[in-house]
């Protein structure tokens, strides 16, 4: 399979109150269609790196490579577009508009990005519920949704611009075991159909039935490993 992520010699400070480096030579690769779970104590450095993968941050020193596209030096224009047609996040809160349905809650980023027309990415969207087994829910408000539910949704919103990588931050942090389960069978069903995910996770159990496992440690990378 091809690599979809290339990272290389991420170095990262922070220098508030005093320099601090968060992130030492980090080097990894990812391959399309691939599952990884990122772990480690909590100030491992484990959520900046996202953050820097995701091209929120670009204070750093090295080089990240995403479906072939060298993303250090690019303008805010660039990234923010990239960023809308390549990623696509789910939190471990779920950032739905309250008031937008659960239809209009999963349009928002393709249409934002504009590459179809309304109708189309009303389709899409719907195509993506479908997917989570949510289409009954498209009409209700984001806010008559049980937690799990909304998670879902976050997801199929998440899955509309076809990303390269869905990242996920703790993406099932706020949720009970049965809805932990849900979501993480999701995830896999789609990295079955070659999706690529880049989860951070404090749950073992979740990180276990990932495709690998890179643990970090002090800003560094300490082990990596594949599960059978």
């Amino acid at each position: 399979m091809s690599t979809v992520l290339k990272a290389q010699h991420v170095t990262k400070y922070f220098y508030d109150p005093e320099k601090f480096q968060v992130l030492k030579d980090i080097t990894f690769e990812v391959r399309k269609g691939e599952f990884l779970s990122i772990v480690g104590k909590s100030g491992c450095g484990k959520s900046t790196l996202l953050y820097l993968l995701s091209t929120m941050d670009t204070d750093y020193e090295g080089d990240i490579e995403m479906a072939g596209v060298t993303l250090k030096g690019r303008n805010q224009d660039f990234l923010s577009h990239f960023r809308n047609e390549h990623l696509g996040f789910v939190f471990q809160f779920h950032f739905l508009l309250p008031e937008f349905t659960t239809l209009q809650n999963v349009m928002l980023p393709g249409l934002k990005l504009g590459k179809y027309s309304e109708k189309e990415v009303e389709e899409r969207a719907m195509e993506k519920l479908r997917l989570i087994g949510m289409t009954e829910h498209a009409r209700k408000p984001a806010s008559k949704l049980s937690g799990g539910q909304q998670q879902r949704v976050a997801i199929a919103r998440a899955l509309i611009n076809e990303p390269t990588i869905i990242m996920g931050d703790e993406p099932t942090g706020n949720l009970d075991k049965a809805n932990t389960e849900n979501v993480f069978e999701i995830f896999h069903e789609l990295a079955d159909k070659g999706q690529t995910i880049i989860a951070v996770t404090h749950d073992p159990d979740f990180a276990a039935g990932t495709d690998r496992i890179i643990e970090m440690s002090d800003g560094s990378i300490i082990s990596e490993h594949k599960n059978s």
